[in-house]
């Protein structure tokens, strides 16, 4: 009801507006008519005939056209006018009157929400983020972008939001956007690798997977790379390397990595395992061993894998399973030392030589 009230107040303040002028009367018809004027001038003439001024026949004449200029003034001609503006007067009150209220009710009716709450601005205010669309804040940030192309922090806050969106092509250019004007790092380009393997279905491309490469060259324990490169390797129908790089990356991630779950279901895929890839025969008699009796023999499949590389080096799938077994033990020391050795082993043989740094790489290790 106050609101009403405010608006009722503000159409009598309009009205009166309206109204105020309406209502004072023309200045021309208090003392200064035409009539009056006559009425002086035929007074001025008698005046100057009795001062002896004009003559009688002059002054003859000039009260018979004063005199019939005072009868066109008494007859009325000069208040049509005058009539005429009191009627304009009158409508445009009436109009005032009833007129621009039923227009405002009819304008309010018609575009407005009378039955609507009240709604704070305060209120307003405070939901109005919350309730904003994600697409409505990323095409504000897009915007901004466009006006502002060189802001990297920008490109890098909402090239994941695009990914997350599922606009895995703008995320990529997003992506590329960020490491030109915020820097180059392994995080950028294993993300960008990730968009580029989004836009393509899931499929790890040429190109995704050279972004995954200048990752791990940035980083070579980067996660989200590695695994990658692992997928990369199965897509590729060469699941014993996809094993060894994810097995590699269990290895050296600890305990309580999130990423574990994943590379551990990923092994299982390609029918992997997370303890070192030996023998079949060796695999099937520790199966109902205890963990103590289990990581007891391994170790000495191991240290006699080891002895017999020593004597002959030129095994170079025995070098990268005794690397890859050091690695699953937490024993990075001694896996460093067997890529010495292999090394020093093959370096006779170039084609042995590539495939051991190839393998070596697929571990995660510098190939």
């Amino acid at each position: 009801m106050t609101l009403w009230f405010v608006f009722a107040l503000m159409t009598v303040a309009a009205i009166f507006a309206v109204l105020w002028p309406l209502s004072r009367g023309s200045s021309a018809q208090g003392g200064g008519s035409e009539a009056a004027v006559y009425r002086d001038q035929l007074a001025e003439i008698d005046r100057d005939v009795a001062a002896g001024l004009i003559g009688v026949s002059e002054a003859e004449a000039a009260r018979v056209e004063i005199g019939r200029r005072l009868l066109a003034a008494a007859d009325g001609e000069p208040g049509l006018p005058a009539r005429a503006n009191l009627g304009l007067r009158r409508g445009s009150a009436i109009l005032a009157l009833v007129g621009l209220p039923i227009a405002a009710v009819t304008f309010y009716l018609a575009v407005g929400s009378p039955r609507l709450g009240d709604f704070p601005l305060a209120e307003r205010t405070r939901t109005a983020d919350a309730s904003q669309p994600l697409e409505n804040m990323v095409a504000q940030v897009e915007a901004h972008l466009e006006k502002n192309p060189t802001d990297g922090r920008g490109w890098t806050v909402l090239a994941p939001v695009l990914a997350r969106l599922g606009r895995y092509d703008d995320a990529v250019r997003a992506y590329r956007n960020s490491i030109t004007h915020a820097g180059d790092s392994a995080e950028r380009r294993s993300d960008l690798g990730e968009a580029l393997a989004g836009a393509a279905g899931g499929v790890v491309t040429a190109e995704a997977k050279a972004e995954f490469e200048r990752a791990v060259a940035q980083n070579a324990d980067d996660p989200k790379a590695n695994y990658f490169l692992g997928l990369a390797a199965e897509q590729d129908g060469r699941q014993a390397d996809a094993a060894a790089i994810w097995q590699g990356m269990l290895a050296k991630s600890p305990a309580d990595a999130p990423w574990r779950p994943l590379i551990q279901a990923a092994l299982a895929r390609v029918g992997g395992s997370t303890v070192p890839a030996l023998s079949n025969d060796a695999m099937a008699a520790a199966k109902d061993m205890n963990e103590d009796d289990r990581g007891a023999m391994i170790r000495g499949m191991v240290d006699r894998l080891a002895t017999r590389l020593k004597q002959n080096g030129e095994d170079v799938e025995g070098w990268l399973r005794l690397v890859r077994a050091y690695l699953v033990m937490g024993e990075r020391d001694k896996a460093t030392s067997a890529v010495a050795e292999a090394r020093q082993a093959v370096a006779g043989d170039a084609e042995r030589l590539r495939q051991l740094n190839t393998g070596l790489k697929n571990l995660g290790l510098d190939g």
